[in-house]
């Protein structure tokens, strides 16, 4: 086994970037330029009720390192790192206008308290948007940072015992990797980590020990300090705003999925092209993007329901588009483990070029049970937003407006059903 590479670093060293996704800063871009003054609710939900977070986290301890935070902001060195980052032409990737917004920041204040129903953290931020989207990924981190320091603590393990165990198993994950070179992914793994320190010491094994398979990290921090490759698009957030948006002004929900496409077109330029697919149901998505979409587009992201049957859909939308399947990407990001990527991988070979973000378990596999949570823009302008997950237990939002979305993408699909019949 290797030795450790590093050990825990104090607080103080802690930057902002360390707990972002990069889709963070690709997304705030598009919500600085096309609504500033949007008001946008981020809420916390556990997703493992019989595992409450609060167990080990308590609101007071996340309320005092929020607060360090907020004072913290984005240092001069970290702005300067995002100034530099390149579009694929050689421009600039993010505006004057956004740098500036970054470096006058301050965050939104965050309300932690203990909900009576649950007995469970209740984490909840509201601001403008281009704002407050920033501590979805930070908060999350934090929770498991705090959550797995005290969990040691209580159970009488050290930080070299728990890391001891975490590098057994990132020694049989790379030893398999290194025998398939084939084998393309990125670090997805920033929003439920074990640690920050634990964060980068696996990034530093992985870019030493198999850097042919490391493609880079949805971490800017760590891509900045490893010299790695920021990766990531935009998440389930950007249409759900954008359709809780489009509602709150008397449009289509759906309407929001098309504008917000549009939008990321003519900012990106087929760039940063990887289309998430399920945000409000693969078919939907499927019956929406255009041949003249796929075309421009890269790629498809796959993070709910049966990948093998994701994968064979995709291919078989490329080829009735007249496009080769062998010229696009599918990202898959959800739930991986080193078995299942090697899987996927075999299944796919030689059909359709194949990337794995690559999570929980590549950043939280120490010995003790990852934790299950989100943290989801919940309310836009005073209306409720909607995740149509293909897998049914990843749905967000109240039970009204999910059945009402659920109504309108089957009319949708009907109609586009029906054009289809008359057609043949």
């Amino acid at each position: 086994m290797s030795e450790l590479l590093s050990f825990p670093t104090p607080e103080t060293e802690r930057q902002l970037l360390d707990g972002l996704d990069y889709y963070k800063l690709t997304m705030g871009q598009i919500a600085l330029e096309q609504y500033p003054d949007a008001e946008v609710t981020f809420t916390m939900k556990n997703r493992a009720s019989d595992r409450p977070l609060a167990e080990y986290a308590s609101p007071a301890e996340l309320t005092a390192r929020f607060e360090e935070i907020i004072q913290q902001g984005f240092s001069p060195e970290e702005i300067a790192y995002i100034a530099g980052l390149k579009a694929q032409d050689g421009s600039a990737r993010f505006t004057e206008d956004y740098l500036d917004h970054l470096a006058d920041l301050t965050l939104v204040d965050v309300s932690v308290a203990i909900d009576e129903a649950t007995n469970d953290l209740a984490i909840s931020a509201k601001g403008p948007w281009a704002n407050v989207s920033l501590w979805e990924t930070v908060v999350m981190s934090e929770v498991n940072e705090l959550y797995y320091k005290n969990l040691l603590a209580s159970q009488g393990v050290s930080v070299e015992e728990a890391w001891s165990e975490g590098d057994r198993r990132l020694d049989e994950k790379i030893s398999i990797l290194r025998d398939r070179p084939d084998i393309k992914f990125a670090d997805f793994g920033t929003r439920r980590r074990f640690s920050a320190d634990w964060h980068s010491h696996v990034i530093e094994r992985l870019k030493n020990e198999v850097p042919e398979n490391l493609v880079g990290t949805s971490n800017p921090w760590f891509a900045y300090k490893y010299d790695l490759t920021p990766i990531g698009t935009y998440a389930h957030e950007m249409p759900m705003v954008y359709g809780a948006l489009a509602d709150a002004e008397n449009e289509r929900p759906l309407e929001g999925h098309y504008r917000m496409m549009r939008d990321w077109e003519d900012r990106y330029n087929g760039d940063l092209s990887i289309a998430l697919t399920d945000t409000f149901t693969s078919d939907f998505f499927f019956s929406d993007f255009t041949p003249e979409q796929a075309e421009k587009w890269k790629g498809l992201r796959h993070d709910s329901g049966d990948p093998i049957e994701f994968g064979e859909r995709a291919i078989a939308f490329y080829q009735k588009s007249d496009i080769d399947p062998t010229t696009k990407t599918i990202v898959f990001s959800d739930g991986l483990d080193i078995e299942t990527i090697v899987k996927l991988a075999d299944h796919f070979k030689g059909r359709v070029n194949v990337l794995f973000g690559w999570g929980t378990s590549l950043m939280n596999d120490l010995g003790f049970k990852a934790n299950n949570f989100v943290m989801k823009a919940t309310n836009a302008n005073g209306i409720y937003t909607v995740k149509l997950s293909d897998n049914e237990g990843k749905h967000t939002g109240p039970t009204t407006q999910v059945q009402r979305y659920q109504d309108i993408v089957e009319a949708r699909l009907a109609v586009e059903q029906a054009f289809l019949e008359m057609a043949a």
